[in-house]
């Protein structure tokens, strides 16, 4: 078994870059995850998954 992790600061980037990477991949499960920080600015948000396959 292998893992694979992502973070992206946009949902869609990370939805994008998980369906090109599972592509004719054999995957054991996907865990994912959301946080908001603030930085003193604005408020940054981290899209995060890491992904199980064989």
């Amino acid at each position: 078994m292998k893992v694979k992790i992502f973070d992206f600061e946009h949902d869609e980037d990370l939805e994008e870059a998980i369906n090109e990477f599972i592509d004719g991949k054999n995957v054991v499960d996907i865990k994912y995850q959301i946080a908001m920080m603030y930085d003193g600015r604005e408020q940054v948000f981290s899209y995060s998954a890491m992904i199980l396959y064989d």
